[in-house]
């Protein structure tokens, strides 16, 4: 589902307008407007800067604090000699939509490029060792088609260690089920792209504008339904909130979203991203059964250029921006930092609750914000399927989505020291080649 167009607001900004001093002298007037400005930035770094530097890892062979690394910050970097972890001829399911050198892209630089982070390296990702990591667990993807899209693209980073078994219970591709026996590991995908309840109050004709019944304060049955048997959760949520709502609390109406109705207040999707994320992380911490780990995978950025996704809208780019280049800010700094604010709060009060759930941030959005290049736009689909739009909102396959699992790799290693994972020994084990 493409986000609406209309919604992508900007974030609110503070009135800039000063009173009219009584003294008038200008060498006095300036340094108090300098330092007005300071505190205003101080305020505001206080409250966000934080938000951006919650995980680190330590460089191999270093311990110490000051070698400390944020491995979500950095550059991507061009690395001609890379190899893929996957092609789309290898055993596993690669979406159409996302294989992209299967309608014929005819780059491929966008699979060159690696991410650096600004202070260590990046390890590869050894499918072996992620294995051995979760021998035993269950690992679901929560969310959207997006967290799909790594779902998929963590079955085939797999895939070259071992075979992928299919063992959904159901043909509905939004719920998938892969196994790993001799891992005895399960990877689950649960299709939950607003994490809460929804109704859609005209089902047989259903439309891009259909108005959605959204219930703010009750969680998708989807996936709590589930939870108590998984070990592992990676939620994320984002493009679907874009689309018009109307939203519920206590089972009455508070508000709507793009329903042009009279009396019913017109909220912002900030408000709806807010309020779901709340419940998501309030189900976790208040569920008996669920006593694991799980991560905040942020919100993913799309990229259209030169137009929104139904008017002309595409991503032609072939090489990656620049991070002077592309920052997240607007709409996009604005959903980032509401989903993260929540992930804070609902990690603050766990710690205070001394409650065994463990809540990490998957923090994706500065590396992915520079990926323009990474989408397949119209490279998802048959030439002769001239009637589909662009897609500049998943991630070709492979494409620096793998990359999220390169993250999720290390953030895993690094519960190891808690007690959370315990890993087996090492076995050497002849790799597949499933190519």
């Amino acid at each position: 589902m493409k986000p609406n167009p209309l919604d992508q607001l900007p974030i609110p900004t503070t009135n800039g307008n000063l009173h009219k001093p009584l003294i008038t002298t200008n060498h006095f007037i300036l340094p108090v407007i300098t330092l007005a400005l300071l505190i205003t930035v101080h305020l505001y770094i206080g409250n966000f800067s934080d938000l951006r530097l919650l995980n680190t890892a330590t460089p191999a062979g270093n311990s110490t604090e000051d070698l400390k690394c944020n491995i979500f910050q950095g550059s991507w970097v061009f690395d001609d000699e890379r190899e893929t972890y996957y092609t789309n001829e290898t055993k596993c399911v690669i979406d159409d939509r996302q294989n992209c050198m299967k309608y014929g892209r005819p780059d491929t630089d966008f699979m060159k490029w690696r991410w650096k982070p600004d202070k260590c390296e990046l390890p590869e990702f050894d499918a072996a060792e992620f294995l051995e990591v979760v021998r035993g667990k269950r690992l679901a993807f929560i969310g959207d088609s997006v967290g799909r899209n790594q779902m998929q693209s963590l079955v085939c980073m797999l895939a070259s260690e071992a075979y992928p078994i299919d063992v959904s219970y159901t043909n509905d591709t939004r719920f998938r089920r892969w196994e790993f026996p001799s891992y005895n590991f399960t990877l689950i995908a649960i299709w939950s792209p607003l994490l809460v309840k929804t109704r859609d109050p005209n089902p047989t004709n259903f439309t891009r504008e259909s108005i959605m019944n959204l219930y703010l304060d009750e969680p998708d049955d989807a996936w709590t339904s589930e939870i108590e048997n998984i070990d592992v959760i990676i939620f994320s949520a984002g493009q679907w909130f874009f689309r018009p709502f109307m939203y519920y609390e206590k089972g009455e109406i508070v508000g709507c979203h793009f329903c042009n109705k009279e009396n019913i207040t017109d909220l912002t999707v900030y408000y709806a991203y807010q309020m779901a994320f709340r419940t998501a992380f309030t189900t976790l911490l208040n569920h008996q059964n669920f006593t694991g780990l799980a991560f905040l995978r942020t919100f993913s950025p799309q990229h259209f250029e030169n137009g929104d996704y139904n008017n002309g809208g595409n991503c032609v780019r072939t090489r990656p921006f620049s991070k002077e280049e592309m920052k997240l800010d607007g709409y996009k700094l604005q959903m980032y930092l509401t989903q993260v604010n929540e992930f804070k709060i609902a990690q603050s009060e766990g710690e205070m609750r001394n409650k065994e759930v463990k809540l990490r941030l998957l923090d994706t959005s500065d590396a992915m914000i520079m990926r323009g290049d990474g989408h397949p736009n119209h490279f998802g689909h048959p030439a002769s399927d001239n009637k589909s739009y662009p897609d500049c909102v998943h991630w070709c396959m492979p494409g620096p989505v793998d990359t999220w699992n390169e993250f999720l790799l290390e953030m895993l290693k690094m519960e190891e020291g808690e007690g959370f994972i315990e890993r087996a020994p090492q076995r050497n084990i002849t790799k597949l080649n499933l190519r």
